[in-house]
């Protein structure tokens, strides 16, 4: 029995279900993860404190918070929950008429999907700061001291990966909450990368949109340093503990979180479609980034060829 919390966050981290052929896999490792300059012990135990003092809170806010005003609240706190870890947010809106609701996913009331690729933990306090929602999260979170309390008050959905055949119910809950207007946000993914790198969306959870006929949310979530560049700081991968990734977080100088909310896409009939749509959406800049670098390379050569023609 393990009496201390985080050494029982740790060894909930360390110890993964079974693995199956089924089940994705990231090559990503704790080498993929950038050293940047980090602030002093001190300024980070400031901010852990500031961080606890905001998890430990929220629970009891919630339960005194008027159910009409408890949205707003959620995105209060997953803003702060946010400056206390020393992460910035950008969010930038690509949609048509998106004016209407503002950077949200959807109006209230409005049941959405909302697609992201998967970096770290802090992902889902990103997501939550844009606007609150339900996630799609592995069932032994809300097992978890703390954060546990805080995921059964956000209403996860949990997802054992280990057992395939649960995953039809999964989706049939998801599909029924999405039609009663709730917005619901998951990692098609199915397990983490490092923020550069990234897997393939796999079409099984884009089913409940497909059911429910709700249109799925897009997003492009990416980490950067003061400079701009992309950051792997935040990625929790490999052989990392949950503990590793949280001091790293707090110890990472000027850390922003950007979010991108891609153009809406339509359930439609196929699930797979569907995520084949949602995955170019949401690598729409890997993949800009990737032609620029063909086309370049291509230059190059015609240049290289030229001169030595002449």
């Amino acid at each position: 029995m393990v009496a201390n919390p985080v050494e029982r966050v740790s060894v909930l981290v360390q110890e993964p279900p079974a693995q199956h052929s089924w089940m994705p896999v990231s090559p990503c490792g704790t080498g993929c993860v950038q050293q940047r300059p980090e602030i002093g012990v001190a300024r980070a135990g400031l901010r852990a404190m500031g961080a606890l003092s905001v998890l430990f809170a929220y629970p009891f806010v919630h339960i005194v918070t008027p159910a009409s005003r408890r949205s707003g609240v959620q995105r209060r706190f997953a803003r702060t929950l946010l400056r206390a870890c020393g992460i910035r947010l950008r969010v930038v809106d690509r949609r048509t008429g998106a004016a209407a609701i503002g950077p949200r996913y959807a109006g209230p009331g409005t049941g959405v999907l909302v697609a992201c690729g998967h970096i770290g933990w802090a992902d889902i306090v990103v997501l939550a700061s844009v606007q609150p929602l339900a996630f799609v999260a592995r069932a032994d979170l809300i097992d978890w001291p703390v954060l546990g309390k805080l995921a059964r008050v956000m209403r996860v959905v949990p997802i054992e990966r280990e057992r395939l055949r649960r995953l039809p119910d999964v989706v049939e809950q998801i599909g029924q909450r999405l039609a009663a207007g709730e917005r619901i946000g998951f990692f098609p993914e199915g397990t983490t990368w490092c923020g550069r790198a990234y897997g393939t969306l796999r079409p099984a959870l884009f089913q409940a949109a497909v059911d429910s006929a709700v249109p799925v949310q897009p997003v492009r979530l990416r980490y950067l340093d003061g400079h701009g560049n992309r950051s792997t700081v935040p990625g929790f991968v490999g052989d990392d503990t949950l503990i590793d990734s949280i001091v790293r977080v707090l110890r990472a100088r000027n850390l922003t979180a950007e979010v991108v909310l891609a153009p809406v896409e339509p359930a439609g009939t196929d699930r797979k479609d569907l995520a084949r749509r949602c995955e170019r959406a949401v690598r729409a800049e890997e993949l800009s980034d990737a032609a620029h670098a063909v086309l370049a390379a291509a230059g190059r050569q015609l240049t290289k060829a030229a001169v030595e023609a002449v």
